[in-house]
């Protein structure tokens, strides 16, 4: 269900892992000189463990970096999971300290009471998730789903907007074959013919449109106020003993993301940042560029906003568990899910 990934590939010899190795040390420079004077070292016994998926996004090159294991003194343990349903019920164990997610399972979470906060949106999802349709089944549009069968991780931003994009379809539950797989499970059902259509994201997503016809992005329920997004939560014993390496870690993802925003154009295949995310996400390098511009990065004064954590993700979260609610994926709502959102972090990141 996870994979450990090696925090990072040991240095070889060669021409390419010597610019590599260049690039990341200048990458440091340039994180600490956005920090400022240098955040003291906290007991190198200090370790936490992150859960992150596949999602293509500046975080990939600064967790390649090693910054934050610099900045911080934590040995930062990164696993892989598939979806962010699997990274919730890994949080609620106690397995996992800090993780991604969709506003989805963040919902469902948060109706649930599970001690989590949301801390920073990652992503606003945007374009970055399709309902693909495999060519040659007759799908058109949304409506010819009706007796076909289509995969969706669970629980995932996706699950959500698919539910949705079928209700508004006129299509009831009894009238779809949905399939709860994850993204690399999708990947090969597809490549066997086992589905017709899918729901998903990138790098799985950049595949299923060489043979297929998008019906329908996340991009479009937005504008419909079905918004979703990426975050960042944590578990409230881990946010609340470790404020100093949260206010850190989020410093140099603003940073990450600022760099993005800067030179984002050149980050091509062949780039070193390019490199990172590829590495980290498991997608084929030429499709990197294409993954990163269906996203937008909030900055951290947009953070603190009333757009996103100064309220908004607070409303999207409430939205989103309604919709779950109704649809028989939660069976109670929370009674204010802005206890389960918080600007703080980003604030005294923000500070100088």
């Amino acid at each position: 269900m996870t994979t450990q990934t090696p925090r990072r590939t040991p240095p070889g010899t060669n021409r390419a892992t010597t610019r590599r190795t260049v690039w990341l040390s200048a990458l440091a420079g340039a994180i600490g000189a956005a920090l400022g004077s240098p955040v003291p070292a906290i007991a190198a016994e200090k370790t936490v463990t992150f859960a992150y998926q596949d999602m293509m996004t500046p975080i990939r090159v600064l967790m390649e970096s090693g910054e934050l294991e610099k900045q911080t003194g934590y040995k930062v343990k990164w696993v892989k999971f598939g979806g962010g349903g699997d990274v919730i019920r890994a949080m609620a164990s106690g397995n996992v300290d800090v993780g991604e997610a969709g506003s989805s399972p963040v919902a469902a979470a948060a109706s649930q009471g599970l001690p989590i906060t949301l801390f920073w949106i990652l992503d606003d999802i945007g374009d970055a998730e399709q309902l693909v349709a495999r060519k040659g089944t007759g799908i058109a549009s949304i409506r010819d789903l009706k007796g076909k069968t289509v995969a969706v991780p669970f629980v995932s931003t996706a699950h959500y907007q698919l539910t949705f994009a079928l209700q508004e379809a006129g299509l009831a539950a009894k009238d779809v074959r949905v399939l709860n797989m994850r993204p690399p499970e999708i990947a090969a059902a597809w490549e066997r013919g086992d589905i017709d259509a899918a729901f998903i994201w990138a790098p799985v997503l950049t595949n299923l449109k060489k043979s297929g016809t998008v019906l329908a992005s996340a991009g479009d329920f937005a504008a419909k106020g079905k918004a979703t997004f990426d975050g960042i939560v944590a578990t409230n014993a881990f946010k609340a003993a470790h404020p100093g390496f949260l206010a850190t870690f989020v410093r140099l993802l603003a940073a990450a993301d600022a760099d993005y925003a800067r030179s984002g154009e050149s980050w091509k295949a062949g780039t070193p940042q390019v490199a990172a995310i590829a590495k980290w996400t498991g997608a084929a390098p030429e499709d990197v560029p294409a993954g990163l511009a269906a996203y937008r990065f909030p900055t951290i004064d947009e953070q603190i906003s009333p757009r996103w954590l100064g309220g908004g993700a607070a409303g999207a979260l409430k939205s989103t568990a309604e919709f779950l609610k109704a649809q028989g994926r939660v069976p109670d709502l929370a009674p204010d899910y802005g206890t389960f959102v918080t600007a703080d972090v980003a604030k005294a990141a923000a500070k100088p």
